[in-house]
C-alpha cells in the first residue's frame, strides 16, 4: 500500500504498481507524474465516482482495479486508454455500461455486484476477452453480440436476471468455466432433508484454516456430539453476500446435492439458522497440499504451478484418472462445477486428490436435454485443460 505523501514527495518516481487507499472522493493529479511507468493502478476502497477525462495520459496502463468505490457508471475514458487489459469495478454501484467504455484490447472484465441491468452490443468488439465476471447484477440477457467473444475462457453470470439460459454461450470454442446459478431460470434449492443439521452451538471454531470468496473455513470440535462424527472437523461458514462467484447459498446447495464421493471432501452435516449458513465437513489430514496455483494476471485462465513441480508418467495418469471418475459422478448429479482448476485440488504424498470449492456450481438437470449436453461439453473442455496441465508437468 502506498500513500499519498509518498506520492507528492517523489518517492514512487518510476514505479510500475501504485495501490492508493486513502478515503479519496477525487482522483489524484499527482498519479500523472507516474505516466512514463505506471502499468498497475489499484484504486479500490475509496469513495471515487469518476476518472478524469485525460487518464489517457497513463499510456503504459495495464490494469486497472476500482473496487469498493462509489461509481455508478464505468468510465468512458476507459475505451480510448491504449494499453489496458484488465478491469476491476467489482462492489460500486454500476448501472450503466455504454457502449464506448471498455477497451477493444480487454482480456479480463470485472463487474461483479452492481447493478447492471444491460450490457452493451459493443462488448461482442472484445475479441481477445477471457475473463469476465458478472455475478451479482441484474441483467435479464445477454446481448447477441456475446457469439463473437471466441477467446472468453471463464464466465460468471451468477445471481443476475436472466429469465432464460443464453444458449448463445454453447457454441463458444475456448468456454471452460461457466457459473449460472441464482438466476430466475436456475431450479430451486433443494432442502437436503437427507443431511444432518446441526446448531452453530454445536460446534466451537477454531484457527482458520482457508479462507475463500464465499466464507470462511476454520477447524472445529464439537460442543454436542450426538452423531458420533469425529471430534475434530472443518467448518465453513458462509458469508451473506454476493460472490465473485454467485450466491453461498447456491454453493451449499450445490455441494449438498452433488453429496460423497471418495475425491471430494465429505460433507457432514449443515447449519441453517438466521443469518448463519455453514457446513460441516470432514478435517483434510495435514498430509494434503494445493496441487496448482491459481492462475496469474499474464495467464488470465490456466492455473500456474510451482516451480520444479513434477510428476512421474504413472502419478499423472493416477490424478487424472481420479479426476475423470470424480468428473462422471458430477455429470450424474446433473451440477457442473463452474471451476475446474488444480488450485481447486488438494493432494498427498500417495497422489490421493480431494476436489473442492463449489462456489461456481450450477445444477441443470431443469435445462432441456441440448442446453444440459451444451453444459457438459464446457466442463469437458475444462477437465481437458485439467488434463493438459498436468500432463505438462510430467517428466522423462
Amino acid at each position: 500500500m502506498h500513500t499519498l505523501e509518498q506520492l507528492r514527495n517523489g518517492a514512487l518516481q518510476g514505479v510500475k504498481r501504485l495501490q492508493l487507499s486513502a478515503d479519496l472522493s477525487v482522483f489524484p493529479e499527482e498519479i500523472f507524474t507516474l505516466a512514463d511507468s505506471l502499468e498497475v493502478l489499484d484504486l479500490s476502497n475509496n469513495r471515487l465516482s469518476d476518472l478524469p477525462e485525460d487518464l489517457t495520459r497513463l499510456k503504459n496502463l495495464k490494469i486497472l482495479f476500482a473496487s469498493n468505490n462509489c461509481f455508478s457508471h464505468v468510465p468512458d475514458v476507459l475505451g480510448q486508454m491504449p494499453k489496458l487489459e484488465m478491469i476491476g469495478f467489482k462492489h460500486n454501484q454500476i448501472q450503466t455500461v455504454s457502449e464506448t467504455c471498455l477497451p477493444k484490447q480487454t482480456r479480463w472484465l470485472i463487474l461483479t455486484d452492481n447493478a447492471i441491468k444491460s450490457l452493451p452490443e459493443s462488448i461482442g468488439s472484445l475479441t481477445r476477452l477471457e475473463k469476465c465476471a458478472l455475478a451479482g447484477n441484474q441483467i435479464p440477457a445477454l446481448p447477441d453480440s456475446f457469439a463473437q467473444l471466441k477467446n472468453l475462457g471463464l464466465l460468471r453470470i451468477s445471481a443476475n436476471a436472466l429469465a432464460e439460459f443464453p444458449d448463445v454461450l454453447l457454441d463458444l470454442p475456448k468456454l471452460a468455466w461457466l457459473a449460472f446459478s441464482g438466476n430466475p431460470f436456475c431450479p430451486a434449492q433443494d432442502e437436503h432433508l437427507e443431511f444432518v443439521q446441526v446448531h452453530s452451538a454445536d460446534v466451537l471454531l477454531h484457527e482458520v484454516l482457508g479462507m475463500g470468496a464465499s466464507g470462511l473455513i476454520s477447524r472445529a470440535t464439537w460442543q454436542n456430539n450426538v452423531n458420533g462424527f469425529a471430534e475434530q472437523v472443518a467448518v465453513k461458514v458462509f458469508k451473506g453476500e454476493v460472490t465473485s462467484d454467485g450466491f453461498p447459498a447456491d454453493e451449499l446447495d450445490a455441494c449438498l446435492t452433488v453429496g460423497e464421493h471418495e475425491n471430494l471432501v465429505k460433507p457432514l452435516a449443515h447449519i441453517h439458522e438466521p443469518n448463519y449458513s455453514a457446513l460441516v465437513m470432514d478435517l483434510i489430514p495435514s498430509d494434503y497440499y494445493n496441487l496448482g496455483q491459481p492462475p496469474s494476471l499474464e495467464t488470465c485462465t490456466r492455473d500456474t504451478f510451482t516451480q520444479g513441480q513434477a510428476f512421474s508418467s504413472d502419478q499423472a495418469e493416477f490424478i487424472i484418472a481420479q479426476m475423470r471418475d470424480l468428473f462422471a459422478h458430477l455429470e450424474s448429479k446433473q451440477v457442473s462445477h463452474g471451476d475446474l482448476y488444480a488450485h481447486n485440488v488438494l493432494i498427498n504424498p500417495a497422489g490421493h486428490i480431494l476436489f473442492g470449492d463449489f462456489g461456481a456450481a450450477s445444477k441443470y438437470h431443469n435445462l432441456t436435454a441440448q442446453q444440459q449436453e451444451g453444459v457438459r461439453a464446457i466442463e469437458r473442455r475444462a477437465l481437458a485443460y485439467f488434463e493438459e496441465d498436468i500432463r505438462g508437468l510430467v517428466t522423462a
